[in-house]
């Protein structure tokens, strides 16, 4: 039997919405139009956002054919999050390096636990919520926003296969990032830094020449490491840059002329190495340990292998060389936009020296 307080519930409940059509309704108070599209035996309901007949007549039709697309197959209905995630990696495992599907499979497996065993079809808003509240007390803004798209982007890869109706996860936004202070050396600073470096032990004299590579080519730090003989063009006076069998970071091979300082630098290795066109211009993969080891020493910032990239880049600004020259150099397709924005204050030391170049 139905107690008295279901029935009087029953009937709020209809008083409150009353139908105005096939699959429509209407919030007697608000006015506002409502949905409720019935499909694998689950009701849909949905606020049409609008006390508009015509508009919402529109929006019902669009709610319908989304419902619509939702899969009718019992297998589909019982995939969890997560076979639905690793089922969405595989299709964009190829097409991503080493480093960049190791990154995504580690936000994967941080995101599995709070939707473990769960259904994609049961995934809800209060979910994902609890997710970005209880994850996101322990990562960083950086992580937070990397696991945030990867999770929105399976849920959306679910929408597309008519798992789910809509993405539960659209809603979370992107946490702001505190601004990192660009660390870039010095012209004094850098040379301590090389001399550092190769004073710390024999053995060091590599990492030096790395450090040197990387701060007069512009090259990141993979890049540098694939750079081989062959690569290098002394006649022609330029260098191609292919990053290896991993590629560059847009996929792109550029050729970058070899600049004074560069020319000086490779053609001293080749002259102590007498090495193979197919070898290595650089014996090891980093120098970590030298940088941190020299900076502890010499009382220097904490540079990295970054901070040589930058201190290439700012050496360019400060030559009066074009944002758009420059970004083609150390590998950017957006004509000189990032340089711009990154490095542009360094400009500001230099204005007046370009201002004297200015004539009427």
């Amino acid at each position: 039997m139905i107690s008295t307080q279901e029935k009087t519930g029953k009937a709020e409940s209809q008083s409150v919405f009353r139908k105005v059509g096939e699959c429509l309704y209407k919030h007697e108070s608000s006015g506002i139009y409502y949905g409720l599209v019935k499909r694998c035996g689950k009701q849909f309901r949905r606020s049409l956002k609008t006390n508009d007949r015509v508009l919402a007549n529109r929006r019902l039709s669009e709610l319908r054919e989304k419902v619509g697309r939702l899969s009718n197959v019992k297998s589909a209905r019982r995939i969890t999050f997560s076979e639905l995630a690793e089922r969405w990696f595989g299709t964009i495992k190829g097409n991503l390096k080493p480093l960049s599907a190791g990154r995504v499979q580690t936000c994967i497996d941080q995101i599995e636990p709070y939707f473990a065993g769960v259904t994609i079809r049961n995934i809800t808003r209060a979910m994902c919520d609890h997710w970005a509240t209880k994850r996101g007390e322990k990562i960083s803004a950086s992580t937070f926003n990397k696991e945030r798209d990867v999770l929105q982007v399976i849920l959306k890869y679910g929408c597309r296969d008519g798992l789910l109706l809509d993405n539960p996860a659209l809603h979370i936004e992107r946490r702001k990032l505190s601004k990192i202070q660009m660390v870039v050396p010095n012209r004094e600073q850098f040379k301590r830094l090389v001399t550092g470096v190769r004073s710390l032990d024999s053995r060091t004299h590599a990492a030096a020449n790395l450090v040197e590579l990387l701060a007069y080519s512009g090259m990141r730090l993979t890049e540098a490491t694939s750079l081989q003989w062959s690569d290098i063009d002394f006649d022609r006076g330029s260098f191609t840059v292919t990053g290896g069998e991993q590629g560059t970071k847009n996929h792109e091979v550029r050729s970058v002329p070899l600049f004074p300082a560069l020319r000086i630098l490779l053609e001293r290795l080749r002259a102590q190495q007498n090495p193979m066109p197919k070898g290595s211009v650089s014996c090891i993969a980093n120098a970590k340990k030298s940088l941190a080891s020299t900076c502890r020493k010499a009382e220097l910032p904490n540079f990295t292998h970054h901070s040589l990239r930058h201190y290439f880049v700012s050496n360019a600004i400060e030559a009066g060389i074009d944002f758009k020259v420059i970004a083609s150099w150390v590998g950017h397709k957006d004509g000189g936009v990032l340089v711009a924005k990154t490095y542009g204050h360094l400009r500001n030391t230099h204005s007046l020296e370009m201002a004297k170049l200015m004539t009427f």
